[in-house]
């Protein structure tokens, strides 16, 4: 066990020698000092009954008996008991990152089970194993079709979710690919590789899916697709899987997947999983379809991406599989009844929305929104984003009620 003592003086000494430096300075003189941290001001240390007694002092003091009507990509779902509690179970660990060939045969079924249920839910033919989230999924779908179509020139809406607007720019730079943003889709769009749309958009709106010349590419609110009709016109759907089953977790992690037709499959990144039988004819799962360069030639790979967030898609397929078709309607169609019960309270204030067909998510323009803002939080309520002085984007879900609805309309 002697490895593991830390470094003595004499050892560090011998250490230095070798690589030809007197003190462990000389390690770090090529970072200049204005960008090396200071002294660390730490306190003595503690046993660690004293660390959990000051932990538990300091968790006192936060406050999170909030309500809360923000969404902007990010939503307070309910989240049954169980879900936590069968993710950990042994059939689902594996000591591998989940892309690796070892990968346990639990964790395996239940890509292949995810997959299967982001079909049923987007009308596509096939769906990867989930990559790192909503944004990296839209940018990956972009990336996709360019490789599908050779050109270089997409159509991204500016009612898509703006963080996940950066990402795609930040992907498109490194691309070299040309980015148009649009209000209107143009009449003509044969030149682009493909259209991206956001249904429900960043505002909350139901919009009809529209017909383009070029691939289309729909992002969407998972749980939106309960109550609507699947953008099945779509070449490629993506989105995130947060409120399936995954908490705020003051912002992660979470994932996202891509789905799309047959014809697509070998430009999917990202891992899928398949269903075969194995030398006894017992059901085996495995993964297929690898374009991964750490698996095939890298000018042939569709992507580097290799973090499949399989235990956030583990906790997705769960909820879905708890909730059942039943109950994960239900769940959909509460969110709406709430927030459209919330938006008719606050007409008969005199507070509009800006909304004409939306889900569970609506702007509101009011004269002030920081004091709107204040005012809620002041009452234990989180209100909403702020997009500018005069609009408030507010969201719903199943978790609020009726004396909830009652009490943001009194307290603006």
């Amino acid at each position: 066990m002697k490895n593991f003592l830390v470094h003595n003086d004499e050892v560090k000494k011998e250490m230095l020698e070798s690589i030809g430096i007197s003190n462990i300075e000389d390690l770090f003189k090529q970072i200049p000092q204005k960008a090396r941290m200071g002294e660390l001001n730490l306190e003595e240390a503690l046993s660690e009954m004293a660390v959990q007694k000051k932990i538990k002092s300091l968790a006192k003091k936060d406050n999170t008996n909030f309500t809360n009507f923000l969404g902007a990509g990010v939503y307070n779902k309910f989240i049954p008991a169980c879900i936590s509690q069968v993710a950990n179970r042994f059939e689902f660990l594996t000591a591998y990152t989940p892309y690796q060939p070892e990968i346990s045969q639990g964790t395996l079924q239940v890509m292949y089970e995810f997959q299967t249920m982001i079909c049923r839910l987007t009308g596509m033919d096939v769906s990867n194993a989930t990559v790192y989230d909503g944004a990296t999924a839209c940018a990956e779908a972009i990336l996709m079709a360019v490789r599908i179509s050779k050109k270089d020139k997409v159509l991204v809406s500016n009612k898509l979710n703006p963080e996940y607007i950066n990402v795609i720019k930040t992907y498109c730079w490194a691309g070299n690919i040309e980015i148009q943003m649009f209000d209107e889709i143009p009449q003509n769009t044969s030149e682009y590789a493909c259209v991206m749309i956001q249904n429900p958009d960043f505002y909350g709106e139901l919009i009809k899916t529209p017909t383009v010349d070029t691939l289309l590419i729909v992002c969407t609110n998972i749980s939106a697709l309960a109550l609507i009709e699947p953008p099945s016109q779509a070449d490629i759907v993506v989105g995130d899987i947060q409120t399936l089953g995954l908490p705020m977790a003051f912002g992660g992690p979470y994932a996202g997947f891509i789905a799309c037709k047959e014809k697509y499959l070998r430009q999917i990144p990202g891992r899928l999983a398949g269903k075969t039988l194995d030398a006894g004819g017992n059901s085996a799962y495995c993964l297929t379809i690898q374009t991964r360069e750490q698996h095939i030639k890298r000018e042939k790979a569709t992507s580097n991406i290799c973090s499949n967030q399989a235990l956030m898609g583990l906790c997705a397929t769960l909820y879905l599989t708890v909730m059942g078709e039943k109950g994960f309607k239900q769940a959909s169609y509460l969110s709406t009844k709430m927030a459209h019960k919330l938006s008719e309270k606050l007409a008969s204030k005199g507070i509009k929305t800006l909304n004409k067909n939306f889900f569970n998510e609506f702007v509101i323009e009011v004269d002030n929104a920081d004091n709107i803002l204040k005012q809620l939080k002041e009452n234990q309520i989180i209100g909403g984003l702020k997009l500018n002085n005069n609009k408030i984007l507010v969201a719903a879900t199943e978790m609020i009620t009726d004396e909830d609805i009652e009490k943001y309309v009194n307290c603006i």
